[in-house]
């Protein structure tokens, strides 16, 4: 029996505003920057699911959840996850394995990847093993650096049933 494999990457980035809530990996992080965003701009996970949709060749994130339509503003990410993995079981596939970076000057993202990755398996119905969730800043260089924005990464691998 041949074994279907298949790879998906995924980029984000938004813009950090002073007074927003900080939501990143499906948890409020206590800061006084926020990202800014048509939904709740969960940068962590809008780039699982542009990995994950592109690796089933199924379009992107804006072409299933618009920013146009009034039905996502403000919307909680974690209900776009779970409609992504809906729309991949429904074609036959299943996660063998996601592997993130977070770019972000501050704040301090380790403390906080246990309880992500926590979040995020409860989410996605797999083991938090399968999850690899890693932070970095870009020493002060550019948006990120200059505390301006937050940028995410996501390779995943998935496979048919």
């Amino acid at each position: 029996m041949k074994l279907k494999i298949r790879t998906g990457f995924g980029y984000d980035v938004h813009q950090l505003q002073e007074g927003l809530d900080f939501w990143l990996g499906g948890i409020k992080i206590p800061h006084t920057h926020g990202a800014l965003g048509h939904s709740d701009a969960d940068v962590l996970i809008h780039v699982i699911c542009d990995a994950l949709l592109g690796a089933a060749n199924m379009r992107d994130i804006g072409f299933h959840f618009s920013d146009k339509d009034p039905k996502y503003k403000g919307i909680d990410s974690k209900i776009l996850l779970k409609e992504v993995i809906q729309l991949l079981t429904n074609e036959g596939y299943e996660i063998g394995n996601i592997d993130s970076t977070i770019c972000l000057q501050e704040p301090k993202v380790n403390p906080h990847i246990p309880t992500m990755k926590t979040c995020l398996a409860e989410v996605m119905g797999i083991p938090e093993e399968d999850i690899s969730i890693k932070a970095t800043t870009t020493e002060h260089l550019g948006f990120v650096g200059k505390k301006e924005g937050v940028a995410a990464f996501a390779t995943v691998l998935i496979q048919k049933q």
